[in-house]
């Protein structure tokens, strides 16, 4: 008798990487374009990508996210995010593993690009060095903002991220390097959180209750709660400060990549992040993605889980990271980096992901840890 194939991710498959390949799916971004389509993208890592040649592949969806048809490949571009801005569409992140900044435009939905050539067509540094994911871009007081890392603080990963804050007038030429400002760098400290820190990496340009820009970034360090942490940036765009007495927070699944947003509606702050069940935890949270949960903030400094909306109990080859997500109505749309089964054997671990999905989270503002699924549902109404 022939083996049943196994069932497909939950939600909607953008795109299949068969494991096999050596190449794996990272980076998945996802915008809304003013005419209501959607376009998403992610890029490929792995044993046999050629660093050399780094490239983003680029999809499109215009029934809402039922389907979706791959769009462009675009060449030297890597751990980059999606994002609209005075109705263009962008493309920001490095020109490749530990690249330059760079930074493209789109005014076809995402077609063709622009290519970032030198400091006026989108080479934003002259030299390289420079880490990021696809993380939240802010207007606020006439600046449009986004984190990003250097790779200075060292030489091993952790230790050599820097946390920086880019800026430029919103009504600035975007592809010119002159419009951006670079804020000062601020390394780790090992001595942090009882000699646990590891470091900080893809921080998240946030605006808090009070009117300030802060840059709230993923820690990693091994034990429970898991934090993150808050450097807060000047008007200017040029200073940070960092007080490791008050500026580590708790928030579950903060040693994985999140992204923090205010909801559009006023009231407070939404995030999707890797919160860790208490049947899962262990002293590498970092490697725990099987599980996926809606956490709410008034304040950006205490957490509500509200719901588990992505859970597996396998935790070694099952995995959702890295989301990205927009708001839509009552809704929001969300594009993963997700490790599931195939027909080819499945993803090679849960880190290395064979699929780029889409999810809908419908009337998100409502859920409760009681909708959650009913294998950790227990432990969410605790956690809520």
């Amino acid at each position: 008798m022939n083996e049943l194939p196994p069932p497909p991710p939950p939600g909607i498959v953008i795109h299949h990487q068969v494991a096999q390949t050596g190449c794996y799916i990272g980076s998945p971004s996802i915008v809304a374009l003013p005419d209501g389509k959607l376009v998403a993208s992610c890029d490929l890592f792995g044993p046999k990508t050629n660093r050399l040649d780094d490239v983003v592949l680029v999809f499109g969806s215009g029934d809402k996210g039922a389907t979706w048809q791959p769009l462009a490949l675009i060449r030297g571009a890597f751990w980059s995010g999606l994002f609209v801005h005075r109705g263009a569409l962008f493309l920001m992140g490095s020109s490749g593993e530990n690249g330059h900044v760079a930074i493209r435009r789109s005014d076809d939905g995402g077609r063709t690009w622009t290519q970032p050539t030198d400091e006026h067509h989108g080479l934003l540094t002259p030299d390289d060095g420079w880490h990021t994911a696809p993380v939240p871009v802010v207007v606020h007081n006439g600046r449009i903002w986004r984190g990003f890392e250097d790779i200075r603080g060292g030489k091993s990963w952790g230790v050599c991220f820097r946390a920086r804050m880019l800026s430029a007038p919103e009504d600035a030429n975007l592809l010119e390097a002159a419009s951006w400002t670079f804020s000062e760098p601020l390394a780790r400290d090992a001595s942090w959180l009882g000699n646990t820190f590891g470091g900080w990496l893809e921080g998240n340009a946030v605006v808090t209750p009070d009117g300030e820009l802060v840059d709230i970034l993923r820690v990693h360090q091994p034990d429970q709660p898991e934090k993150a942490a808050v450097v807060h940036i000047s008007a200017d765009g040029k200073g940070a400060t960092f007080d490791p007495a008050k500026d580590f927070i708790d928030l579950p699944g903060g040693s994985k990549k999140f992204s923090i947003k205010p909801d559009p509606r006023g009231g407070g702050y939404w995030t999707i992040a890797n919160w860790v069940p208490p049947q899962h935890v262990t002293k590498r949270p970092d490697q725990l993605r099987n599980t996926q949960a809606l956490l709410f903030s008034a304040d950006l400094r205490h957490w509500q889980l509200r719901s588990v909306i992505l859970y597996h109990p396998e935790t070694k080859v099952h995995a959702w990271q890295y989301l990205d997500w927009q708001f839509d109505g009552d809704d929001l749309i969300v594009a993963s980096r997700t490790a599931w089964d195939d027909l080819n054997g499945g993803a090679h671990n849960a880190h290395d992901a064979n699929y780029l999905t889409f999810h809908r989270v419908k009337g998100f503002r409502e859920l409760k840890p009681e909708d959650s699924p009913e294998e950790v549902r227990a432990e969410a109404v605790a956690a809520g």
